[in-house]
């Protein structure tokens, strides 16, 4: 993976998964919300928030004290989390591995040694459950190993974390090393060790920032605003204030 027409291709990839997956995607959650069906809403703090945000409860303040944690937050980051395994497919599919519980396999770029990876999209997207199915799916491709008469060791079983710093590891993360001791690398590390480029995870922000220019929604979402204020749901709220 030295071979800087490989990372670049990476890059490039990785710019198309998030331009076609989430950027679409995010789109498409985000015109659902003219319906207020769609919003789960609570007329005791959303009054609240639109005077905070607006000085007033105008319909208008109301849509966008509910549109804006929704579109700006968890939309995007579910989004994101969702697509985890198109990423896999479509940016890091040359690595694909057809061992069970793998995603990917690669030559760690700083080791030599073969990885056999599951990949995770952030730093607290798992559960206790997960911690449990990570370790039995790296134990059995161990034991398949040694039946075979391949040595793999702990080392070689990795869980990759696409973006995050070590830090912001949750306590699930940190069990999967501390009790079952697989490592876990995290952002730029992860990158790292694929690429064998420590500049690589910046470069990769960067790549994705170059989409993030194409995606000015501000006059749809402003029409998405007033179609939403616009209904009977927000005015009752509206004029109960």
């Amino acid at each position: 993976m030295s071979a800087p027409m490989d990372k670049q291709a990476i890059l490039e990839r990785a710019k198309a998964w998030f331009r076609d997956t989430v950027a679409k995607n995010h789109v498409a959650n985000t015109e659902k919300l003219v319906d207020p069906d769609q919003l789960n809403i609570n007329p005791f703090t959303t009054v609240y928030l639109a005077n905070f945000l607006g000085g007033n409860s105008s319909p208008e303040n109301i849509a966008k004290a509910l549109l804006f944690p929704r579109v700006l937050g968890t939309s995007i980051a579910t989004t994101f989390g969702h697509a985890i395994q198109q990423f896999t497919n479509d940016v890091l599919g040359s690595f694909g591995s057809t061992t069970a519980g793998i995603d990917i396999e690669f030559i760690d770029q700083l080791d030599g040694e073969r990885k056999y990876c599951q990949l995770k999209s952030g730093p607290t997207t798992i559960n206790k459950d997960d911690v449990e199915s990570i370790a039995g799916h790296f134990k059995g491709v161990i034991q398949l190993a040694r039946t075979n008469h391949v040595r793999l060791s702990h080392d070689d079983m990795i869980v990759g974390v696409i973006y995050g710093e070590p830090a912001q590891l949750s306590g699930h993360y940190r069990r999967i090393t501390s009790q079952y001791h697989f490592p876990v690398y995290v952002g730029s590390a992860f990158w790292h060790h694929l690429t064998g480029d420590s500049s690589f995870y910046r470069e990769l922000i960067a790549a994705i920032g170059d989409v993030a220019i194409e995606a000015d929604y501000s006059k749809q979402f402003q029409e998405i605003i007033q179609q939403l204020a616009a209904s009977d749901t927000i005015q009752g709220i509206s004029n109960h204030h």
